[in-house]
């Protein structure tokens, strides 16, 4: 078996050392690059060699942190390096569905252009983070684009029950101008109305309830007023 000098091993592993010190580095300005939009510190550590998809611990890639914050020019970019739209972090996030919670309607425009799912694997969906987050812009472009007005998340609450949920007036009453069902209940058997009330949103339970008695009968989906849950 042959033998290593002493000091040829110990240059040997002081090298790996110093390596694998500046591949940690070079993974921590990549992060840090997306997140304050350093164009050219990203993409001259992608042209030395790390992936585009480099993500945080929780699965959080470049392009989600370009995407969350807003920042188009740092999507393309990242984009045309083949950074992977559709990849889920832990939390099951896609680069869209983060845009669309930031209200980053650019952002979201340009990652639909891409194609792929607007739902993720467990059935959240675009609209229902922009409801949430009462992006009526960005909303309005997700369903001019396909989006699933009544589409249940794994709450069992659509987009009209988060947005009653969070108290956003203009996009309740938009996706009820939209159809959204007034009818549906979710895993604690409460409508949209009920919500609204449980969250103490009057206006937005004011605006349902006076929708119903002015409407109701003539909507399709209606077929009875939402019953109010007793306390």
């Amino acid at each position: 078996m042959p033998r290593f000098p002493v000091l040829s091993l110990a240059l040997f592993l002081a090298a790996a050392l110093q390596l694998g010190t500046a591949r940690a580095g070079a993974y921590e300005d990549i992060l840090a690059g997306a997140e304050h939009n350093q164009i050219d510190v990203v993409v001259s550590l992608i042209e030395l060699g790390l992936d585009p998809n480099t993500a945080t611990p929780d699965g959080t890639t470049l392009l989600m942190t370009a995407a969350r914050n807003g920042n188009l020019d740092m999507v393309d970019t990242l984009l045309v390096r083949r950074a992977n739209h559709l990849i889920l972090n832990r939390f099951g996030d896609t680069a869209l569905m983060l845009a669309a919670l930031g209200g980053h309607l650019p952002v979201v425009k340009r990652l639909l252009e891409m194609g792929g799912a607007q739902e993720n694997r467990d059935g959240w969906t675009p609209l229902h983070y922009a409801a949430f987050a009462g992006h009526l812009d960005v909303a309005k472009y997700l369903l001019s684009q396909g989006a699933g007005i009544n589409i249940r998340a794994p709450n069992s609450q659509t987009a009209l029950m988060l947005a009653a949920r969070a108290g956003h007036l203009e996009v309740v009453q938009w996706l009820v101008d939209m159809n959204a069902d007034l009818n549906p209940v979710d895993r604690k058997d409460r409508t949209a109305l009920d919500i609204a009330l449980a969250n103490k949103h009057t206006a937005v339970a004011n605006y349902i309830l006076l929708f119903w008695l002015e409407n109701g009968s003539k909507r399709r989906a209606a077929v009875s007023p939402p019953a109010v849950k007793e306390n």
